[in-house]
């Protein structure tokens, strides 16, 4: 794959308009049509992508000219979307959305590109791809990223022996230039594992000084090998593993906070117990926020209407069976917060958009999904 000469930039919207223009030509102008699905966009890119395709062989102004565009019919498709773009050889034009690695995003990416049509000179991809470790070489700061001079190795936990755990070590590090050389060796990773593989291979980034490193380092270009092994190892340990919670018995906790207001939770304790916790590694959580304030911070009749109603269509949706366990939910302080351990993190951020998309106008709504193997984030719980 090419270098690439532009980097991503976050969406922003712009307002670049010519107040000068008649009076007439305005009347008659004809309105895009706004941005509601995948086809609208890719039939909104077709119609403007000769001048794109020009602006970036040309090495033009690819921010005015493609960029500001691109940025604002993203945006009302959805937020969270990055690109970049490049020459992929001579005649092809690369174009590469990215999440930035934020995991709720990585889904949506994938499916704008699946949905992308045919268009001769143009390569479209999702996400960042991983690079040859030969391509990967990155200055920050005065600082340099290569394989001459990043390694690594492995810190296991008998107590959590799933979890991929990593320590770089970087030549020149030390606690003096520790946040430019871990910034600065994030992005090197990004680049050489690919934007996938970073997001989700790895459970924990350590960064070591050269002379406190407690194991043998390994060059870092054997990472991608590490990784490969520990997940086909991981793969054939828990692959069928599966869970059936209907029988599962929630328990009911209560609880006063210090300012007086209450706090209800029913949890699946017998399911925090399970051995087998890391076949579903992706926590899953929607907040739901409520006006509580005469209440005890609890909701009323008609907003447990609304709140038990939300969370029966994400049941619907999120099946034990498919590889989506409900660990349970907590009420308190004007907010649900409903709880999901998942094998996968696709769906859940396909039916978390969608119930904040219809819902947000009648409640705040927001959600997170993070890798936790060992569901630790629920420890209260247990205790």
């Amino acid at each position: 794959m090419a270098k690439f000469d532009f980097e991503a930039i976050p969406l922003y919207l712009t307002s670049n308009i010519n107040i000068t223009v008649s009076f007439f030509k305005n009347i008659f102008k004809q309105k895009e049509a706004p941005i509601t699905s995948y086809e609208t966009f890719w039939d909104w890119f077709r119609q403007h992508e000769n001048t794109f395709y020009k602006v970036v062989k040309e090495q033009g102004n690819i921010e005015k000219v493609f960029f500001d565009k691109l940025s604002v019919k993203l945006k009302e498709l959805k937020d969270g979307y990055f690109y970049l773009t490049g020459m992929l050889n001579d005649e092809t034009v690369e174009l590469v959305f990215t999440a930035d690695g934020a995991i709720e995003n990585i889904v949506f990416v994938e499916e704008l590109v699946s949905s992308a049509p045919k268009i001769d000179n143009w390569v479209f991809t999702a996400l960042k791809p991983a690079l040859s470790i030969d391509n990967v070489s990155i200055k920050m700061n005065n600082y340099m990223f290569t394989k001459n001079n990043i390694n690594f190795y492995a810190e296991e936990n008998e107590n959590f022996p799933d979890e991929i755990n990593i320590n770089i070590v970087h030549d020149d590090l030390d606690e003096a230039n520790r946040e430019a050389i871990v910034h600065g060796s994030y992005i090197f990773l990004d680049n050489f594992l690919g934007e996938l593989n970073f997001a989700t291979t790895i459970d924990n980034i350590s960064f070591v000084d050269k002379n406190k490193a407690s194991a043998d380092l390994i060059p870092i270009e054997k990472l991608k090998d590490f990784l490969i092994w520990r997940q086909k190892e991981f793969v054939e340990k828990y692959d069928s593993s599966n869970r059936n919670t209907q029988e599962d018995n929630y328990s009911l906790l209560e609880g006063t906070l210090v300012n007086g207001n209450k706090l209800l939770a029913a949890i699946n304790t017998g399911l925090l117990k399970w051995d087998s916790k890391a076949s579903h590694p992706w926590i899953a959580t929607i907040e739901i926020k409520y006006n509580g304030l005469s209440t005890n911070g609890m909701p009323d009749n008609k907003t447990s209407v609304l709140l038990n109603g939300i969370e029966d269509e994400i049941l619907n949706d999120l099946e034990d069976i498919k590889g989506y366990l409900n660990i349970g939910r907590q009420t308190s302080e004007g907010v649900r917060e409903i709880h999901f351990a998942c094998k996968d993190f696709r769906l859940p951020s396909k039916t978390f958009h969608k119930i904040k998309q219809k819902y947000s106008s009648q409640s705040p709504i927001s959600y997170r999904i993070y890798k936790d193997k060992y569901w630790r984030s629920f420890n209260q719980f247990i205790n």
